[in-house]
């Protein structure tokens, strides 16, 4: 098949999936695999291999993120029935206000709690999230949903130890430390700028709750939950459990552990992860230091606890109500996840990434700002076929380092400049998507607008960041 059709070929299963689901109403999980089949039959790899493909996709994806997914929802269930969310947003509210809120949460995630693992961040923010999008308005989720995604994925590109700032620092042979000085400079502002930006879009009538919201036709009914009502640590919509949990408003009981004891299962986790990559980054790994790194291992000890606490203080029964509630959202967010896996699959057997590393060169002398356009454009092309940062990153930069040295550009803003164009519009061939769309609660028109629009966004205010730092260094 020639290079020509197999981009036309994926660019027909990502647009088709789009379009099954927004415009025919056709549940994900059945458009990704359509796409999936379609993609795999038209560039060749036949029958047998393209569905050994759809399978090994969604294995691969449930061994990277499964066990993220379980524990951390269930995790985020058993922190609500705990009250710890709602004590959280509450305190929160009162050192903040609702309207600085989103900010500080994009602040923070992109360059304080910046994480190699932004499926783990995601979990473990989403409740929050939808814990207080109640308390910010009409579009609360819409605003919470855009801070989510730019404090996560701005620190995942921009800041150490996100895995595409490492890996771009990594093949540009850049120090860490000149990443990080750098990468914060743009991380920052971009997050902060991106969120007010969109939050200006939002009052202008970008978002609508009946459509871009799950479950939006029961609002009425839910409002009376306030604050609990529109939290719940799962996406498609919740189940009927999580509501009556909501109603029952379990921060008001005297039973409830303090704020600092209820957050331990979250902060904990969070400790063992960041103490474990900074042990590898400084080369003190070792297999128990890996053992107690591990994400997976990281978040089960905060269930654990989260377990113990909740069986301490609300009982066996309210707290087995919590767990199963959790359960109960779990299966439809691993399986659309794990499809979400399939057609990205699909796509890395087609041989697209190597198509597309040979559409672009670069001839000597290129000036600074051409090159900074050049880097972030391969980038964003390369994400929006992959469907993954890390790898159009990672690619982006294996693409530009050998033509680095005839670039009038310094290695740390083509680094900058390959992050900001790895951010572009995430979209439905990231399994990310998927995740965010179940955890938040949003359909997905909304996750176009609070996740793909916003990384878009994101590119285009870091891009103009780093234009005016090429152009000064």
């Amino acid at each position: 098949m020639t290079d020509t059709l197999i981009v036309l070929h994926t660019a027909i299963a990502i647009l088709g999936v789009v379009l099954l689901i927004l415009a025919a109403g056709v549940e994900p999980v059945i458009a990704l695999v359509i796409g999936s089949i379609y993609l795999g039959l038209a560039a060749g790899l036949g029958f047998e291999d393209t569905m050994t493909t759809v399978a090994g996709g969604f294995g691969d994806i449930m061994t990277e993120v499964g066990l993220l997914i379980g524990f951390g929802v269930l995790l985020g269930s058993l922190l609500f029935s705990m009250g710890a969310l709602q004590k959280l947003v509450e305190l929160l509210l009162r050192a903040l206000g609702p309207t600085r809120l989103p900010y500080a949460l994009s602040a923070v995630l992109s360059t304080v709690f910046p994480s190699i693992y932004v499926d783990v961040q995601l979990v473990l923010a989403a409740p929050l999230a939808r814990s207080a999008a109640p308390r910010l308005g009409r579009h609360g989720i819409a605003m919470m949903g855009g801070a989510l995604t730019a404090g996560i994925l701005v620190g995942y590109v921009f800041v150490v130890p996100g895995l595409g700032t490492v890996s771009i620092a990594g093949l540009l042979n850049l120090p860490l430390g000149t990443m990080l000085l750098y990468g914060l400079g743009v991380g920052l502002p971009t997050a902060v700028i991106t969120t007010f930006l969109y939050g200006r879009l939002l009052r202008l009538g970008f978002w609508s709750t009946e459509k871009d919201e799950v479950a939006a036709a029961a609002a009425d009914e839910r409002e009376a939950a306030a604050v609990a009502g529109a939290s719940g640590g799962g996406g498609g919509g919740g189940s009927a459990g999580d509501e009556d949990d909501a109603a029952e408003a379990p921060a008001e009981s005297p039973r409830t552990p303090p704020l600092p004891v209820s957050l331990l299962p979250i902060l904990v986790p969070l400790v063992m992860i960041a103490a474990g990559a900074v042990a590898e980054a400084a080369g003190m790994a070792s297999p128990a230091i890996s053992f107690f790194g591990d994400p997976a291992f990281a978040l089960f000890i905060g269930l654990l606890g989260a377990y113990l606490l909740a069986r301490l203080t609300l009982g066996g029964e309210r707290t087995n109500s919590a767990l199963q509630d959790g359960l109960n959202t779990t299966g439809q967010i691993l399986l659309v996840t794990g499809v979400g896996g399939s057609l990205g699959a699909v796509i890395g057997e087609t041989g697209l990434e190597g198509v597309l590393a040979g559409l672009f060169s670069a001839e000597s002398g290129t000036p600074a700002l051409v090159a900074v356009l050049l880097a972030w454009a391969i980038a964003a092309v390369l994400h929006l076929a992959i469907g993954s940062i890390s790898v159009a990153a990672i690619t982006a930069a294996g693409i530009l380092a050998p033509i680095m040295g005839s670039l009038d550009l310094p290695p740390q803003v083509l680094g900058l400049a390959i992050g900001s164009g790895a951010l572009f519009a995430l979209q439905v061939n990231s399994n990310f998507f998927w995740m965010f769309q179940s955890l938040l609660g949003v359909t997905t028109r909304g996750t176009l607008k609070a996740l793909t629009f916003v990384t878009a966004l994101a590119s285009v205010v870091s891009l103009v960041i780093v234009c005016a730092i090429g152009l000064v260094v």
